[in-house]
């Protein structure tokens, strides 16, 4: 609580003594003089709540002096009282009062009755600094809403109506504020939304919510719409709003989300044309080889052997930069996964190692391979992209050294707890790169140099794929290089230390000629290639096995309504009605038992969402082209011994 200023003006000292003996208290301030000039000083410069003053004083008396004070603006509120030893006769009460006093002591003093007024005008002058104080507080927050840029509006909670507003109105919606009062707020949203707004308003004042805060478009005079965000206090039956123009924000919110929609729309026509991409480059090569794996089971002479052998090798090359473009689309497009398990890390290492050591030794080139013993037994990590990088990084190397070494260095440089840093160096002394080429050498499609592809052969992909897998696994590749002298590829990552790897399923092998012959199982075929057709009745009938073949969906629905078929291997991308369509149909439509055949999805898809679209629509398995027979054989005799009325694989 703050201190009571009090003056005290009389012209005998022992008379303020007296009196700062009796009024003194921890919650007043007394300040005192004999002079009257000195008094209007004090008062002056100090914020004065009462003076006591006395009437008779020389040169300038106590009502001169209280004049003074009335007339001046600064202490013009002071309570003065008078105190005085003079007559108590009416004129002097009257002379006093109209000077502006508000009460008089007499001397000589009773202590108890001076305690008491002094202590009732203390809080009184308490009561007129809080009146004061609040007043002040009051024309601060006119002033404030007046000029608020918001429109801020009080609002009655049972009608609406409006019972004020500040001028922002005019400034916002174009409305002078006498021509929106007593006028329902609702009215002023835009009619569309008008119930909308209603039932807001109503759901505050029924659940007697504090605060909300709601956007709504509100007409203007001019009958455009502002998108405004009010702010909404509820209390004592009056709705207190803020509201503020927010029309920037909706507006670039709305170009937030256009902008979303036409990259969604790109990116789905992109998925889109690598779908389309993938099946038109792979089921070309799918035939190929299938055929290739026909061919060998005729008899060849050594000419023809020769032959399919290179047929063989061309179109495993062709595979090979269909799966690079694709691997770079899926990953720009964000749909290549990283799959990390417990796997022994020297494994992987040695499996690249050694599948290269035999082309590294028929080029002459020294191929040397550095684990470090620190190095753990099991990590956790995606053994297939680590094999994909490392199988880039060396073959890169053996391919742009002519002679001398390809060095793989693993070292381990840090480890916290289960966790640890690796680091693979892939050095060579090959051709090296030029320094202004080493930014370039990571983009699609480009080489060290411009004529290393008409010399080295290559898409230019190879190390554009590593950049992107090694930043999909969050290490960091980098790379160090002299022309003339070789190159260094470095990357490093964390990798999780586990106790034991992943047991893999264990697998049958089975050579091509020795598998065994289904026992009368009819296959339905729907597929529109016609060199796949043929490819897929040739294997099938070969393990004695009944086929017929479509080429769209229509024509599946059509002859599974005229036949029984034990299992049906269908495309997905076919014309009419494709794959997915077609399973949807068999599974919703058609009763059982040829509700539940077996599908299998035989698709050029690369994409996994592809591959869960062909389950989810009702397919039992899926099997990506191109594929070996061997895989076909072993999906079919699963499906076929899953199902009870199917007949066994062989006869008994």
């Amino acid at each position: 609580m703050s201190l009571v200023n009090i003056l005290i003006v009389d012209d005998k000292e022992e008379n303020i003594i007296a009196l700062e003996a009796l009024l003194k208290r921890d919650d007043i301030n007394l300040l005192s003089t004999t002079s009257p000039n000195d008094a209007l000083r004090i008062a002056w410069e100090n914020p004065i709540s009462i003076a006591l003053v006395d009437v008779q004083m020389p040169n300038i008396d106590g009502f001169e002096l209280v004049e003074m004070f009335k007339s001046n603006p600064r202490t013009k509120d002071i309570l003065i009282i008078f105190v005085t030893a003079i007559s108590k006769e009416s004129k002097y009460a009257v002379k006093g009062f109209g000077t502006g006093a508000v009460d008089y002591l007499y001397k000589p003093l009773d202590p108890y009755i001076t305690a008491a007024k002094v202590d009732a005008f203390i809080q009184l002058a308490r009561s007129q600094d809080e009146i004061k104080a609040k007043n002040e507080e009051l024309t601060s927050y006119a002033i404030m809403v007046k000029n608020s840029a918001d429109i801020i509006a009080t609002i009655d909670a049972q009608s609406f109506r409006l019972k004020s507003i500040n001028p922002a109105v005019h400034k916002l919606l174009g409305y002078q504020p006498t021509e929106v009062l007593q006028k329902s707020i609702v009215d002023m949203v835009l009619e569309a939304e008008q119930s909308k707004f209603r039932n807001k308003l109503l759901s505050i004042v029924n659940n007697n919510v504090s605060f909300a805060v709601a956007e709504f478009p509100f007409e203007a005079f001019d009958k455009h719409f502002v998108w405004i965000e009010c702010r909404i206090t509820y209390n004592n039956k009056v709705l207190y709003l803020n509201m503020s123009d927010i029309s920037p924000q909706k507006s670039y919110e709305q170009d937030l989300i256009k902008s979303k929609e036409e990259s969604d729309r790109t990116r789905k026509a992109k998925e889109d044309f690598l779908a389309s991409m993938s099946h038109e480059l792979r089921t070309p090569v799918n035939g190929i080889i299938g055929l290739t794996s026909l061919l060998r089971k005729t008899e060849l002479d050594g000419q023809q052997t020769k032959l399919l052998d290179l047929l063989d090798v061309s179109s495993q090359s062709l595979l090979g930069v269909i799966n690079d473009v694709l691997d770079i689309s899926k990953i720009e497009a964000g749909k290549f996964n990283i799959i990390p398990k417990p796997s022994v890390i020297r494994e992987t290492i040695h499996s690249v190692f050694d599948l290269l050591k035999f082309k590294a030794d028929e080029q002459g080139i020294e191929l040397i391979l550095n684990i470090d013993s620190e190095l753990p037994g099991v990590l956790l990590f995606d053994p297939l992209r680590l094999n994909q990088i490392l199988l880039n990084l060396l073959s890169n190397a053996i391919k742009f050294t002519e002679r001398g070494f390809v060095k793989l260095n693993v070292n381990v440089l840090q480890r916290i707890n289960d966790n640890i840093k690796v680091r693979f160096d892939v050095a060579d002394s090959g051709i090296g790169i030029a320094a202004d080429r080493l930014d370039k050498i990571f983009d699609s499609f480009e080489q060290a140099e411009p004529d290393t592809i008409a010399k080295y052969g290559g898409t230019g992909l190879g190390l554009t794929i590593v950049k992107r897998l090694v930043e999909l696994k969050g290490g960091e590749l980098t790379v160090t290089s002299e022309l003339g002298k070789g190159s260094t590829f470095s990357f490093t990552n964390w990798y999780k230390v586990v106790d034991k790897p992943i047991e893999p399923a264990p697998v049958k092998v089975v050579e091509q000629g020795r598998l065994e012959q289904f026992f009368g199982v009819n296959v339905l075929i729907a597929e529109d290639n016609l060199v796949n057709q043929f490819m897929l009745s040739k294997m099938l009938k070969d393990w004695n096995v009944t086929v017929d073949i479509v080429e769209n969906g229509q024509k599946v629905i059509e002859k599974l309504n005229a036949n029984n078929y034990d299992i049906i291997l269908m495309d997905t991308h076919m014309p009419e009605l494709n794959g997915y369509q077609t399973a949807k149909h068999i599974r919703i439509n058609f009763e059982e038992p040829k509700r539940s055949v077996p599908i299998i999805s035989l698709s050029a898809a690369t994409f996994d969402h592809e591959q869960q679209q062909a389950l989810d629509a009702g397919m039992n398995d899926v099997l990506s082209k191109p594929f070996q027979p061997q895989q076909l054989y072993d999906k079919m005799k699963r499906l076929i011994n899953e199902v009870p009325m199917l007949k066994p694989v062989s006869e008994k």
